[in-house]
């Protein structure tokens, strides 16, 4: 069960500020996800920050498209994009609208609903597997891009919630590379995770993968 004290939303102010400053706050916050099935809480234990047109890594790097338009509107809501053909992968967007920076939640800690979650990942071998990447997160709570633009932000019931939760204590907070970003966008530490995490996934650098004789490009940019 949330404590009453964590059960309090996040404010879109929270968001409203550069996405440096709000990416390592949102660690060990909650995400509430509310399915027909039940509710899944998440612990965020680690999130990765893009800044938008100015970030090589951004999906917002080359300006606006459909597939981005989320990004450029109101903090606080989900961006959700779809990956590899196969994955899902969950941000919010964050900074005054039209800056269209986001940030991309890689992992966090089940603490309530487990058994709802593992219906999605029956694979994973422990509780702590099961949201540990991003497209593992997004399966477990069953996102897809019919979220995509929801607010956060929103009341009791809404799909889609961050509660305040309790903020990782500093000392814990950590930084560097983020994962499998090629080319100059791959020098940013702007991955941040709680150390000592079980949940938190594996760092990986990018490597393009080669198919019949052809580089091809594998990054997962983020938001």
């Amino acid at each position: 069960m949330i404590a009453a004290h964590d059960r309090t939303p996040l404010p879109r102010s929270f968001f409203d500020r550069p996405v440096l400053e709000a990416a390592p706050a949102l660690l060990g916050r909650l995400l509430v996800r509310e399915l027909p099935e039940g509710r899944i809480v998440l612990r965020l234990t680690e999130v990765e920050a893009y800044a938008g047109e100015a970030d090589p890594g951004s999906h917002a790097y080359r300006g606006r498209t459909a597939r981005n338009a989320v990004m450029y509107g109101p903090p606080g809501h989900a961006y959700v994009y779809f990956t590899y053909g196969m994955w899902h992968c969950l941000n919010v967007v964050c900074g005054p609208e039209g800056l269209a920076s986001g940030i991309l939640l890689r992992a966090g800690e089940v603490v309530e609903g487990a058994d709802i979650a593992r219906l999605r990942r029956p694979t994973a071998r422990r509780d702590h597997e099961l949201a540990k990447g991003p497209a593992r997160l997004a399966t477990a709570l069953g996102v897809d891009r019919a979220l995509d633009g929801t607010d956060l932000c929103g009341p009791e019931g809404e799909p889609l919630r961050l509660l305040a939760g309790t903020p990782a204590p500093e000392p814990l907070l950590r930084n560097g590379p983020r994962t499998g970003v090629s080319g100059e966008g791959g020098v940013h530490p702007w991955r941040y995770w709680i150390d000592g995490e079980q949940s938190v996934s594996p760092y990986r650098a990018h490597t393009p993968r080669r198919r019949t004789g052809a580089v091809r490009r594998t990054t997962t940019k983020g938001s």
